[in-house]
């Protein structure tokens, strides 16, 4: 499953997958779910997370600069306030879609 295009619309992130589904991303969702370690953080030497510093958030966190593809596996969303760090694996992006089918199963 891979995203074949992908634009913002308004406050929403959307793509349009490979199979042809739709996802539609509230841009402040996507943000806060940052997978990076700084955001979600990352197990230490002994298994316990370690966290970087709480974000701290403004209008233009939730507004995106542009979206890079990282190689045939991933996309970077590089938003206003300059955080560029997060990969959203194709497979994380879209069990994260929002939607009422996706969320049911």
């Amino acid at each position: 499953m891979r995203p074949v295009s992908h634009q913002v619309l308004g406050d929403l992130f959307v793509v349009i997958w490979s199979d042809g589904h739709e996802s539609y991303y509230p841009l402040e969702q996507l943000r806060r779910a940052c997978p990076c370690a700084g955001c979600s953080g990352e197990p230490d030497l002994f298994g316990r997370m370690a966290y970087g510093p709480k974000a701290n958030y403004r209008p233009e966190s939730f507004q995106l600069r542009g979206v890079d593809s990282i190689g045939n596996y991933a996309i970077q969303p590089n938003w206003m306030d300059g955080h560029t760090y997060g990969l959203w694996t194709f497979d994380r992006l879209r069990a994260a879609c929002p939607c009422e089918e996706c969320s049911a199963g």
